[in-house]
C-alpha cells in the first residue's frame, strides 16, 4: 500500500514537473521576445547590459536555491547526530555547515547585486519600452524566478520519493 502510495506520488509529481517544463519553454520564448525588442530598441551596450542581467539572473538564482538545498540537507543530517556518531563525521558535518552557510551569505550578496542590477536594466528600458511592454519584462524576470524555484522543488521532492520508494522496494522480499 505504501509503495502503490509513493509511486502515485511520483507520478503526480512528474506531471506536474511537465507543466513546469512547459511553462518555462513558454517563458523563454517570450524572454526571445523581449530580447529581440530589447536589441532593436536599446543601444548596444545597454542590450548588453540587459543580456548580462537575465544571464546572471538564471545563474544567481539556481546558485542560491542549490547552496539552500544542500545545507538543508546538512542541517538535516546534523539533527540526526547522536552519541554514536564519530567525532570524524560530526567535525565533517559542522565544516561543511561552515563552508555552505558561508557561500549562501556570498550568494545573498549576488543577489543583492543583481538586484541593484535589475533596477538599472528596469531605468534603461523605461527609456525605451511602452508601460505594456515594462510589465511584460517585469512579470518575464519574476516568472523566470518562480519557475526556477519551482522546478529545483519539484526536482528535490521527487528524488527524494525515488529514494524512498527504492529504500521500501529493497526492503520487502
Amino acid at each position: 500500500e505504501l509503495i502503490s502510495s509513493l509511486r502515485s506520488k511520483l507520478r503526480m509529481l512528474w506531471e506536474e514537473r511537465e507543466l513546469v517544463l512547459s511553462e518555462a519553454r513558454e517563458c523563454a520564448e517570450l524572454g526571445e521576445e523581449l530580447e529581440a525588442m530589447v536589441r532593436e530598441l536599446c543601444k548596444p551596450n545597454e542590450f548588453e547590459r540587459y543580456m548580462m542581467f537575465i544571464g546572471d539572473l538564471e545563474k544567481v538564482v539556481s546558485l542560491l536555491l542549490c547552496l539552500s538545498s544542500r545545507l538543508a540537507r546538512v542541517q538535516n543530517a546534523m539533527r540526526r547526530i547522536d552519541a554514536n556518531t564519530d567525532a570524524e563525521e560530526k567535525q565533517s558535518l559542522n565544516e561543511r555547515h561552515k563552508l555552505l552557510s558561508r557561500q549562501r551569505e556570498d550568494a545573498k550578496d549576488l543577489k543583492e547585486n543583481l538586484d541593484r542590477r535589475e533596477r538599472v536594466v528596469s531605468g534603461i528600458l523605461d527609456k525605451y519600452l511602452t508601460d505594456q511592454q515594462l510589465q511584460d519584462y517585469r512579470r518575464f524576470v519574476q516568472l523566470k524566478t518562480s519557475l526556477l524555484i519551482e522546478q529545483k522543488d519539484l526536482e528535490e521532492q521527487i528524488k527524494f520519493f525515488e529514494e524512498q520508494l527504492g529504500s521500501l522496494e529493497k526492503s520487502i522480499p
